[in-house]
């Protein structure tokens, strides 16, 4: 595998990270718990390990309020048991004071040595229904807040959320002296679109055919060109590769063969983004469908029947999934999120499989440039299909 250094901007280079269940969201067959598979501290930390033994350049640590764990408080378990791989760590605005959650960010940068990511998340809270413009307001003012608190001495701050006056960002200083870590951020609303566009760097989008996918990454550029900035693009994806066509395809029927679709919907409306424009589109993709959960010839979105958000997966043999992933590169996607179910067995098909054949980077942090990335390729230009 070609490893190209953490400031590298070479374009024909991925991050390609994998993910950890710590939303109780691991099976061997979807829908059907597994008290082997629960999420639990030994289950989680064995699939990050697994992961960075494997060579993944990134791995997501989810957030949920309803199941799991607390996701920094894991992030800081696992810093001292790793060496390599970097950790992108899931963060709700406004469920921690900001200043306070930048001391904490920045503490959990210098355990890591800079290896640390955040993902952006803007949602209710338990209890809460709160109007979705107050949420991307609150959040959009957590995140000016962090950006002040990793670059400047001082933060003075008047917002609708918060305001703060000559606090001393001493405490709150990370490790990276570039802008501090970068920031992942997903959503399909307006206002999701404008925060990110505005202030974050990696744009996630979960699958959906590649003709939404490009009008999507499209939009999103339009928005951030507004605000003199270019953004990288990421896709959430589940993975299922077999040395054959047909054995992923069999397994993808295997893992929905015990499923219960009444109890699937359970899963899926537990979620507190149960309810989102993204989640909404997931479920337009299954309607679009074949028989057989298809919506592109690898594309597969039986997964969605048993899970909130992300919810489909590329199935096929290696070669194939190549090809694929070599399409979304084309599309102008540098940052992919793979998982599959059990993780840690998938985590190892895709890194025996697919990975050595990668060209893999950490994506730059280059604070206060125009990202080494290009505007999205039309369709026509980089899809395959």
């Amino acid at each position: 595998m070609t490893i190209v250094p953490v400031t590298s901007a070479d374009l024909d280079a991925l991050e390609i990270s994998w993910f950890s269940a710590l939303c109780s969201d691991d099976y061997a067959y979807l829908g059907v718990p597994d008290g082997a598979l629960r999420s639990s501290w030994e289950h989680c930390r064995d699939i990050l390990l697994e992961a960075e033994t494997q060579g993944f350049r990134n791995i997501l640590c989810p957030s949920s309020f309803q199941v799991g764990q607390d996701t920094l408080s894991f992030v800081a378990g696992c810093a001292p048991l790793t060496s390599n791989i970097n950790m992108l760590a899931a963060i709700r605005c406004g469920e921690m004071q900001p200043i306070m959650l930048a001391r904490t960010v920045a503490t959990l940068d210098h355990m890591l040595k800079g290896r640390l990511t955040l993902n952006v998340i803007s949602s209710d809270f338990p209890g809460e229904v709160a109007d979705s413009n107050y949420r991307y307001q609150r959040s959009r003012e957590v995140v000016q807040i962090l950006k002040q608190a990793w670059t400047q001495d001082h933060i003075n701050f008047d917002g609708q959320v918060y305001q703060f006056a000559n606090v001393s960002t001493e405490p709150a200083r990370p490790y990276q002296q570039n802008g501090g870590p970068l920031l992942y951020f997903g959503g399909y609303s307006p206002a999701a679109v404008e925060l990110c566009a505005e202030h974050c760097d990696v744009y996630l989008m979960w699958p959906e055919p590649k003709a939404q996918i490009a009008e999507r990454m499209q939009t999103v550029n339009d928005r951030a060109a507004a605000h003199g900035r270019t953004l990288d693009y990421g896709l959430r994806v589940h993975m299922i590769v077999r040395d054959t066509e047909a054995e992923a395809k069999e397994y993808a029927e295997h893992l929905v063969s015990k499923l219960d679709d009444e109890y699937g919907q359970l899963i899926r409306d537990r979620a507190h983004d149960s309810i989102s424009l993204g989640v909404a589109k997931q479920a337009a993709a299954r309607e679009l469908a074949d028989k057989y959960g298809y919506v592109e010839p690898h594309l597969w979105t039986g997964v969605g029947r048993a899970r909130s958000g992300c919810g489909a997966a590329l199935v096929g043999s290696a070669d194939q999934v190549m090809s694929e992933i070599e399409a979304y590169q084309k599309m102008g996607i540098r940052s992919f999120i793979f998982s599959g179910y059990p993780h840690i067995d998938e985590c190892k098909s895709f890194g025996q499989r697919v990975l050595p054949n990668l060209k893999t980077c950490s994506l730059p942090h280059e604070y206060g440039r125009v990202p080494a990335t290009t505007p999205p390729t039309p369709l026509g230009t980089g899809d395959r299909h």
